[in-house]
């Protein structure tokens, strides 16, 4: 089996500015950001890239 990445985590202060250097800087195609709301109010916020 060849060894391969599948998720990478970053930390990021601005969602939307995230989204367009994803899209416009490195060219990666997304449907944009998918949110989650958890238990206590904590929030999960993502970035789907489409290979």
């Amino acid at each position: 089996m060849k060894p391969q990445i599948t998720v990478i985590t970053l930390g990021v202060d601005d969602l939307e500015k995230s989204l367009e250097f994803f899209r416009y800087g490195l060219g990666l195609t997304t449907e944009g950001i998918v949110g989650k709301e958890f238990e206590h109010g904590a929030l999960s916020f993502s970035i789907y890239i489409q290979a």
